[in-house]
């Protein structure tokens, strides 16, 4: 008899790994003082690269969460039923610090540390890092009412993973929500219909209302929108009220999103839900504007982190298949596409990691840093989220029909990459939060022009491209219709800069020439003659973990 089954040319799973074993990751914890957190950060990727954790991400999507919005005696209980590997993802993320923890730890560097965590856990699986993200972005929104966070803040950086449905402050720890948009508005919450209505005993107030995207609806605590008599207010509602009844917040459905499985989004309706004000009335986008700051920036950094996965996993396939006679690296295109799928993934690592540094300085008080974080904040998030689709399309064909198949994990990663696009703000929404910043506040421009002047002379592309950059910023005609192409030239520009200053060289020469110079082309793959493109596919070779 014939054998027909004898395997041969097949990849090995991409399995341990070190996926903290990133040069570029590495090198900007260390630019921003945090190296300390490199032996945890190591831990983590090691785990991060390991066949459990991969069978922990693939269950939680292959088994997504489900609605129990009564029990079988007819009691309303609104329940959100997950896998138990959901739950084994979410006590390393929060076990290692990557939610609120920041804010609780004075060592220096401390929000770039939970980015780097961010980033390379969120290979794993990025549906759970979504609460994960809104527990960290929760606490800057809390804080303007110190009362508010004095009493929650501890239990929300608490690195202890606590779920079920109990009283907030009998828990060793607290993930927090988000429900802002509606049917109506979308990202235009102004628009909003909700309710606010004192109490009359003063304690607290009673919001009505429907909202159409509520992120992470087993939560514990939820940051809220809705009108109050002084105007659109934030209000902070607990899912179990301090008597021990639950919160009437009634979930109507779960959303079927074309990713993001592993993750709950409901439509819920308050029913004169009890919630606490935060802030002042009147003053709510201004509250919560904090907390999108920060999950801008964790959109930022999960689009990177997919792009790593991305060029990480075509690398490793490319590495050990064989066609027409020799492996797919060492094909002269196939080697070209490699090689710019990891300068796209460098340079998005390389200016989010530059904004989590960003993030650290403002917060302790340095002004110019806060002036390049507003600006860059809103053009890394058009461009790097908006660069992620395309690049997870790409690292799929690397592995051609085999990529297309389910067992490969890329669809999973093809279909997951548009959601940081739309979160917090579409790319028109993230457009014009640049175009509002420069407006609004014109010291921004300045302080952006400055970072990219810091690598003035260095390159003769990055200067020309930041000379054309300042005459689109002096030419004001149709500013508002032309906003994308000017945020995309300030990101390249800002990523430019960046990597010519502190990216490996062959990284830095391949992205001037493709992305600032005259000979690129708009496909992947069409890197021109001259940049090494061995030695940049060898930064995203797998490192075996030891």
């Amino acid at each position: 008899m014939t054998a027909t089954h004898e395997v041969t040319n097949q990849v090995p799973l991409p399995y341990g790994h070190d996926t903290a074993a990133d040069p570029a990751l590495l090198a900007a914890l260390h630019r921003a003082g945090a190296g300390w957190a490199e032996p945890e950060l190591r831990e983590l990727g090691r785990l991060a690269g390991s066949e459990q954790a991969a069978e922990w991400g693939r269950l939680a999507n292959e088994n997504p969460p489900v609605l129990r919005t009564h029990d079988r005696f007819g009691h309303r209980i609104d329940e959100v039923e997950f896998h138990p590997y959901w739950h084994e993802l979410m006590r390393t993320a929060v076990g290692h610090g990557l939610h609120a923890a920041p804010w609780r730890d004075d060592r220096p560097g401390a929000h770039t540390a939970r980015a780097a965590k961010f980033f390379v856990w969120g290979q794993v699986e990025a549906g759970h890092t979504c609460p994960v993200s809104m527990t960290y972005a929760a606490v800057p929104a809390l804080r303007a009412t110190p009362g508010l966070a004095a009493e929650f803040e501890p239990l929300l950086a608490a690195t202890e993973y606590d779920f079920g449905l109990r009283e907030p402050h009998g828990k060793r720890g607290l993930i927090a929500g988000m429900s802002m948009t509606e049917k109506q508005g979308g990202s235009d919450v102004r628009t909003n219909t909700t309710t606010a209505v004192p109490r009359p005993d003063g304690g607290g107030y009673l919001l009505t209302g429907h909202k159409w995207f509520t992120s992470a609806p087993m939560s514990d605590l939820f940051l809220t929108l809705a009108q109050a008599p002084g105007g659109l207010s934030c209000f902070l509602l607990p899912r179990v009220l301090p008597d021990g009844t639950r919160n009437r917040l009634r979930l109507q459905r779960l959303k079927d999103k074309l990713g993001n499985k592993s993750n709950a989004s409901a439509e819920i309706e308050y029913d004169e839900a009890y919630g606490l004000l935060v802030g002042e009335e009147g003053r709510g986008v201004r509250t919560i504007i904090e907390m999108v700051n920060m999950t801008r920036l964790d959109c930022t950094i999960g689009a990177a982190s997919g792009m790593r996965l991305g060029a990480t996993r075509a690398v490793q396939h490319a590495l050990h298949r064989r066609a027409f006679g020799k492996a797919l690296v060492d094909q002269p295109l196939m080697r070209n596409v490699l090689a710019d799928l990891v300068v796209e993934s460098e340079a998005a690592t390389t200016v989010a990691m530059r904004l989590a540094q960003a993030t650290d300085a403002a917060l302790a008080g340095d002004a110019q840093e806060a002036l390049v974080r507003r600006l860059g904040l809103a053009v890394a998030k058009y461009w790097v989220c908006k660069r992620g689709p395309a690049h997870a399309a790409e690292a799929l064909e690397c592995l051609g029909g085999n990529g297309y198949v389910e067992e490969s994990g890329m669809p999973r990663l093809y279909r997951e990459a548009p959601l940081v696009s739309i979160w917090e703000g579409s790319g028109n929404v993230a457009a014009l939060d640049a175009l509002r910043a420069m407006a609004k506040h014109p010291e921004t421009v300045e302080a952006f022009l400055g970072e990219l002047d810091a690598a003035a002379g260095a390159d003769r592309r990055l200067d020309a491209a930041v000379a054309g950059l300042r005459k689109q910023l002096t030419d004001l005609d149709q500013l508002e219709y032309r906003t994308r192409r000017l945020v995309e030239a300030m990101a390249l520009a800002f990523q430019g800069s960046l990597l010519v200053r502190h990216g490996d060289p062959a990284v830095a020469d391949a992205f001037c020439a493709s992305r600032l110079g005259g000979d690129h082309g708009a496909a992947f793959g069409t890197l021109p003659p001259g940049p090494d493109a061995a030695a940049i596919i060898d930064r995203a070779r797998p490192v075996p973990a030891v």
